[in-house]
């Protein structure tokens, strides 16, 4: 082999490691958020503060309502459609301090969004289940959900088990999360693991596209960082 060709296969892999390393560059196609501020979000119930969280700059959602209606904390990606493809992101949540006993720090994302935020696909996680004493509770630290008409209640009671899973989980440690969505089927990879946590192969809505967003319950201090959509 020539040095020509050397040097263009040495930069080839260079490139790859690059790409496929946590806070890298965002693969060709895709767009990236930093989350350091709301800058191309439109907030749902929420205001963002930008903050700096186990020494990373990052974007923390706190609810408008402590008392409202709706317990969900939306940040919709603007201009975004996605129906296929993978999203990136990397969150940290625990329960707030005054929040209920029940409260587990729910924290993860939403796809195929409808505009106002009524219909979407979730996968989020559960912080303080992952290291529970209780084995059950462990089993409930991953959920999917379809909004509305397949809350998580509903999936639980009529298909135990299907819906969530168990993984290894810190409140307010950084985690990351990886979705792969293809056609009506989704799997999340959780710590750059090869092999996903949950997968999902029926998504409720079926395989109709939307938006993207960063997902909290309003109990939770919940923290953002580094979004990255793939779109196929």
């Amino acid at each position: 082999m020539g040095r020509t060709s050397l040097a263009a296969l040495l930069a080839a892999l260079v490139g790859c490691a690059t790409a496929s390393t946590p806070g890298g560059p965002a693969p060709s196609g895709a767009r990236s958020l930093p989350l350091e501020s709301a800058d191309g979000l439109t907030l749902v119930r929420a205001r963002a503060e930008p903050v700096t969280h186990q020494g990373r700059r990052a974007l923390r959602l706190h609810p408008l309502d402590q008392d409202g209606p709706n317990d969900v904390l939306l940040a919709i990606v603007e201009g975004m459609e996605f129906r296929d493809g993978e999203i990136e992101l990397e969150v940290a949540g625990a329960p707030l301090p005054d929040a209920p006993p029940d409260s587990r720090g729910f924290i993860g994302l939403s796809f195929h969004l409808s505009p106002d935020g009524s219909r979407s696909e979730d996968l989020y996680l559960r912080p303080t289940n992952g290291r529970a004493e209780e084995q059950l509770r462990r089993n409930h630290a991953v959920q999917y959900q379809s909004i509305p008409g397949y809350g998580w209640k509903r999936l639980r009671d009529e298909t135990p088990g299907q819906y969530e899973a168990y993984v290894d989980l810190e409140p307010g440690v950084w985690t990351r999360m990886r979705v792969k969505v293809s056609g009506t089927r989704a799997e999340l990879y959780v710590n750059g693991a090869e092999q996903p946590t949950l997968i999902v192969r029926d998504l409720k809505h079926g395989a109709i596209g939307g938006g993207v967003a960063l997902w909290a319950h309003r109990t939770t201090e919940a923290y953002f960082r580094h979004l990255v959509v793939s779109a196929h």
